[in-house]
């Protein structure tokens, strides 16, 4: 029997083990990113058209550079400009990752923060020196872009870093360095959105022994309140992956290992729960529609398996599914489409994809 329901509209980091958790303060740095153990109760949504075609290795890096892991990806208010989170080169996943060894972004002095235009031509980048491992990406209505360092490293990572579009640092949430569970601490944050009051939410978690909650915060960055702990049930969590907000303020949070959707207000009530957009890595809404990635299916959740990986297309209003475009690559071991994902204002789709060290751009019609 299917878990989704027409939903309530008001008025109007990966691999396929566990990390072993030391003794040492290096090691909750390193927090470990886990796979499933929930399986979906719709049936797949595998057989929809694919309107899309596909430009492969999308965006010039300047001076020779070589792409790394690119996280996390999110479009300007102007829906031209391109911001992608990249790693600094770094392609290994955590539990590649030896104790104490420098990892991601730590020392290089490459920006992990990348602007381009929509046809990949490289604009502009900052942060260089204070990220560590850039797991998420978000553009506010000011053109402000939010950074989510996801771990730690040399007294730095497991915060949310919002910029002014030219890479002024303007506000710091979480303690430098510190993972922890307290009102201003966080432990392997995913993802962040602000509402257009400016209250900001964080999806705080990436599975194993991190946390499983939504943390809300005021504008200026004091605390208002926090849900959820991990489970399976309505307002609970396994990897809060994603999160976005819809144009009547509702909450969609990627609740990746429950593999589903869940939508809260924005004092986490709860509301509903969709799993016909799959395993949910990464969350896009604009408009009224919402583009949903799933770069895990039948690979690093084989408890999914019958779900092909890809991105899903679809409505906000009525949880339906238009559209699917197939993962591109068969990397039946490991994370590969599309993690991150974000829409231009053609309805174009970038996918960043952190298996295979690349973006992708998807034309629309």
């Amino acid at each position: 029997m299917s878990q989704r329901s027409a939903p309530r509209r008001p008025g109007g980091m990966p691999t396929a083990r566990t990390i072993a958790l030391g003794i040492a303060f290096a090691w909750l740095c390193l927090t470990p990113f886990t796979t499933a153990v929930r399986a979906s109760a719709d049936a797949p949504t595998n057989s929809l058209p694919n309107p899309y075609r596909t430009i492969k290795d999308w965006g010039t890096l300047p001076g020779g550079r070589k792409w790394g892991s690119t996280s996390a990806v999110a479009i300007a208010p102007d829906g031209t400009t391109v911001w992608v989170a990249e790693r600094c080169g770094e392609t290994r996943a955590p539990a590649q990752i030896e104790l104490g060894a420098p990892f991601g972004c730590a020392g290089s002095p490459l920006d992990p923060i990348l602007k381009f235009d929509t046809d990949g031509k490289f604009l502009g980048s900052f942060g260089a020196g204070l990220i560590v491992f850039p797991h998420g990406i978000y553009v506010d209505r000011e053109g402000n872009v939010w950074v989510v360092d996801g771990l730690c490293y040399g007294g730095k990572g497991q915060q949310v870093l919002k910029f002014s579009p030219d890479g002024q640092l303007l506000l710091t949430l979480g303690k430098a360095g510190k993972p922890g569970d307290g009102v201003n601490e966080f432990n392997s944050p995913s993802a962040v959105v602000a509402a257009p009051n400016g209250d900001i939410f964080v999806a705080d978690g990436h599975g194993g022994d991190t946390n499983a909650r939504i943390v809300k915060f005021d504008k200026t960055g004091n605390f208002i309140k926090q849900w959820g702990h991990k489970g399976t049930g309505p307002g609970e969590f396994d990897t809060p992956h994603t999160i976005a907000m819809d144009s009547a303020g509702r909450l969609f949070v990627g609740d990746r290992n429950n593999n589903r959707i869940q939508i809260f207000d924005q004092d986490g009530r709860f509301l509903d729960q969709w799993t016909q957009f799959s395993r949910p890595s990464g969350i896009y809404i604009t408009g009224d529609v919402i583009y949903v990635a799933d770069s895990e299916s039948e690979s690093l959740a084989p408890n999914h398996n019958g779900w092909k990986r890809g991105i899903r297309v679809g409505s906000v209003i009525d949880g339906s599914v238009w559209a699917l475009i197939p993962d591109p690559v068969d990397y039946s071991d490991n994370t590969s489409g599309a993690e991150g994902l974000a829409a231009d204002a053609a309805g174009n789709i970038f996918g960043a994809e952190v298996g295979q060290h690349r973006m992708m751009k998807y034309i629309k019609g």
